[in-house]
């Protein structure tokens, strides 16, 4: 198994994908696709464009599906819900779809949708995807994370860390033979730093301090946490996500 981390979708080759492709966008798309999942969402649809979700979500009885959309932090005018992982509980999500678009998090889903497997990730799901691939053994491995915006989130650099660390702690590999480029040793480094205070590491964050703009503290400090969810979002088909 190669480890390759891209700090943004934008930064992935073109020419090629990978064998496994999983997408970390802590604050705050892959959270909530993981909170979401585990608390019962049938799965989660994702969309780049607002006008496209919109569109697409019609086909569905409004009891049957939900509509979160989020940019800039904020929740889209015309959904149900914004990108906070704490408003998806059981009793909002069970049983339906979650039509999702978000300023970051779905663009890198979109980029990598036709590589053979896709998974997402965060630290508070961290462990399930460790696992999956260590089960799964493919060749090639791209953890990529979702940015701000084109540019750099310290936040999905460090949990592409915690993923690369974690693999060569279990499988008892050497960091050389993971490491498929100098951002995965990088990735490493910051997380090890930081491992033991990810919250203060998310509030220095440009995102995490948007987010305080916000009042999302209490966000901040959900995504921080780690392995509380035991679920795998995996894609079923192209921008669909379901519970493995």
């Amino acid at each position: 198994m190669k480890l390759f981390v891209y700090h943004t979708p934008e930064l992935t080759p073109l020419e090629k994908l990978p064998d496994c492709a999983v997408v970390i966008d802590v604050l705050r798309a892959t959270t909530t696709i993981a909170a979401a999942l585990d608390a019962g969402a049938e799965a989660v649809q994702a969309f780049s464009d607002i006008d496209l979700l919109l569109k697409t979500s019609e086909a569905w009885l409004p009891k049957k599906r939900l509509r979160a959309g989020e940019r800039g932090g904020e929740k889209v005018e015309g959904c149900d819900l914004g990108n906070s992982p704490l408003n998806f509980t059981t009793e909002v999500v069970t049983g339906k779809r979650l039509f999702m678009t978000t300023t970051n998090g779905t663009r890198a889903l979109e980029r990598v949708a036709q590589s053979p497997t896709v998974i997402t990730a965060a630290q508070v799901n961290c462990q399930a995807a460790v696992n999956y691939l260590l089960e799964t053994q493919p060749k090639t491995v791209w953890l990529v994370g979702s940015g701000w915006q084109g540019s750099y989130a310290i936040e999905d650099t460090a949990c592409a860390g915690a993923i690369a660390l974690s693999l060569i702690e279990q499988a008892k590999l050497s960091l050389e033979e993971i490491t498929g480029n100098d951002e995965v040793v990088g990735a490493i480094a910051l997380y090890s730093q930081w491992k033991n205070n990810l919250v203060e590491m998310f509030r220095l964050a440009s995102h995490g301090q948007r987010l305080l703009k916000l009042g999302c503290d209490d966000d901040l400090k959900y995504c921080a946490e780690n392995n509380i969810l035991d679920v795998l979002p995996i894609q079923k088909e192209p921008g669909v996500l379901v519970k493995l």
